[in-house]
């Protein structure tokens, strides 16, 4: 009988707070936070562990030789178990996304679910392999907008995106180790990354903000440090990572560098849905972090 404790491995469980923030701040940058949210959300969570469980089966002769010690080559989990996982959670995320959102939420839903499985069965070993498992994560964000104003959530998708870009190319080389050309160029990425997300918003004076508040200069100033201070900790943190893959592109370094960018994603997604107007909710979804790393100690992520 497969234990609990194995799926949660199977589906890298923890690694699922790193999800929640792809659907807010694209929720936040949409106007488009409301009560459905959570739901869409959840349906994400419940996608991403369809990937996670996809990936082991697909992978699951490669893992037998590279990755003895993960839950289906060792026996702990059957593979006719793991594609049962992946299919029902797919399904139930489906489910769970249109009835929250209904065909406008359906519609991203849809592709996104179909984005994940190509990655996982075509595209994961292939040069496209990073940029589909971004696409998977901008749609994500995409999700979080699906019942507001899309096209204002798009720079938050691709900065997501942009983000999973550099995880990707990384945890490809997990088991061989990676030549510095590549850490130098993620590292490049992230700090372009960092630059550019916490842009200052234009508001009159005497606007109101998206709580339906009058916005006030010096409380204005202070809310914008928030998204500035966000990003800051998500480079300090992925960026020493990467750094050290640099000075020592090892296998465990690589690997160390993907876990910190997976997570570390929630002080971006913060500072994305800070960015958006939302500041405390931003501040909560980059809460994440911290438990995420504590998480990761019991399961990994990669």
């Amino acid at each position: 009988m497969t234990r609990l404790a194995d799926l949660a491995e199977l589906v890298r469980a923890p690694a699922a707070l790193s999800v929640p923030g792809d659907v807010l701040s694209g929720a936040a940058a949409a106007g488009a936070l409301g009560p459905r949210t959570p739901a869409l959300a959840g349906a994400s969570v419940l996608l991403y562990w369809a990937g996670m469980a996809a990936n082991d089966w697909a992978d699951r002769r490669l893992d037998a030789v590279e990755r003895p010690e993960r839950p289906i080559p060792s026996g702990r989990v059957r593979p006719s178990v793991a594609l049962g996982v992946a299919s029902g959670l797919t399904a139930a995320g489906l489910a769970v996304a249109t009835a929250a959102g209904g065909r406008r939420a359906a519609v991203v839903a849809l592709p996104l679910a179909a984005t994940i499985w190509g990655y996982d069965l075509r595209a994961k070993n292939t040069a496209a392999g990073p940029a589909v498992m971004a696409a998977c994560r901008g749609l994500d964000v995409l999700l979080g907008a699906s019942g507001g104003r899309v096209v204002r959530a798009l720079p938050a998708a691709l900065t997501v995106a942009a983000h999973t870009w550099t995880v990707t190319a990384l945890s490809r080389r997990e088991v061989t180790g990676a030549d510095r050309r590549l850490p130098a160029r993620t590292l490049a990425g992230t700090a372009l990354i960092a630059l550019t997300t916490p842009a200052r918003p234009t508001v009159s004076s005497g606007a109101p903000s998206s709580t339906g508040c009058v916005k006030k200069g010096p409380f204005l100033r202070v809310g914008e440090l928030v998204p500035a201070v966000l990003a800051a900790g998500y480079a300090a943190r992925y960026g020493r990572a990467q750094a050290r893959v640099l000075a020592d592109p090892s296998p465990a370094r690589v690997r160390a560098a993907v876990g910190a960018g997976i997570t570390g994603l929630p002080a971006l997604q913060g500072a994305l849905t800070a960015r958006a107007g939302a500041r405390l909710l931003g501040l909560a979804v980059a809460g994440a972090a911290p438990l995420g790393r504590r998480l990761a100690r019991l399961i990994s992520p990669t």
